[in-house]
């Protein structure tokens, strides 16, 4: 790793047909590949932690990577039926964040030398999250939160995956941490299943979410009673989260909160589409 190398993956537990319409909603170029049975990849084609800053990493004004991307993984996560896990990096530390539904995410961080500077309980969280094995992964994960001269900041985000790599996770060669977000974005465009993630404007992104929702690939609950409950949640949270966002510069954060609001108000609508419709909801499935 070295001061330039800065750059981030968002790991998805679904498959690209379900990722799709949700990324489609962060407003980003990205580049979506498949990493393991289970497991999607998202790599951005852009830096939007350098847009308000200077040419040189961490510029004054810049937002820095780890809240970006935290805040994508956040909107995901709560616009979908599965977690998130964002890897970062940058010249002074790297780690990732841990988004799950609603619940506040979990996260870790070591310095470039690997000197462990989260707490050990998140670590554990995170197991428990992704349901790893409580005995052999967690024991795995807890290595990581202890000193070792041998070990720095690339070699610990290595381990992580390699623990994950139980769960099915098999990033494509070149995804590899520690590599700058050009090399990453590189290799993503020559990979012959990855499709890009471009933004077209809400219409093109509502109709690509209303499709889905038809498939059913986002998940059993769009199409159930729970439906008009999340989408009130989501609605609630994702005004103030959007004027937060907003207020603060943080582009991750209004992501998320317009993607919880899109999310929200297409769950009303579709509740009354198919209740004026007499489908399925009316019966109450």
């Amino acid at each position: 790793m070295t001061a330039t190398s800065v750059g981030a993956l968002l790991l998805c537990r679904a498959a690209p047909l379900s990722v799709r319409p949700v990324a489609h909603l962060l407003q980003e170029g990205m580049s979506l590949v498949p990493a393991g049975d289970g497991w999607s990849v998202l790599v951005p084609e852009g830096k939007p932690w350098r847009r308000d800053g200077s040419p040189g990493d961490g510029g004054v004004g810049a937002e820095p990577v780890d809240r970006v991307v935290g805040g994508w993984a956040t909107a995901l996560a709560v616009g979908s039926t599965w977690p998130v896990l964002a890897l970062w990096w940058d010249g002074d530390r790297s780690g990732y964040t841990l988004a799950a539904g609603f619940r506040r995410p979990v996260g870790y961080t070591w310095l470039a030398d690997g000197t462990p500077v989260g707490e050990d309980e998140a670590m554990r969280t995170f197991g428990v999250r992704l349901g790893l094995d409580p005995v052999l992964d967690v024991q795995a994960l807890e290595g990581l939160t202890r000193a070792d001269p041998e070990a720095d900041a690339d070699i610990r985000l290595r381990g992580l995956l390699a623990v994950l790599s139980r769960t099915g996770v098999e990033l494509p060669p070149g995804l590899t941490p520690g590599e700058s977000a050009d090399r990453l974005r590189s290799v993503a465009g020559i990979l012959p299943q990855a499709e890009q993630i471009e933004w077209a404007g809400w219409r093109d992104a509502v109709r690509v979410e209303l499709d889905t929702v038809e498939s059913g690939s986002l998940g059993p609950w769009v199409l159930g009673p729970r439906a008009r409950a999340i989408a009130s949640a989501q609605v609630a949270a994702g005004l103030p989260l959007t004027l937060w966002g907003a207020r603060r510069r943080s582009g991750g954060w209004a992501a998320a909160g317009l993607l919880l609001l899109v999310q929200g108000l297409l769950g009303f609508a579709y509740d009354r589409l198919r209740g004026s419709a007499g489908g399925s909801w009316s019966s109450g499935r």
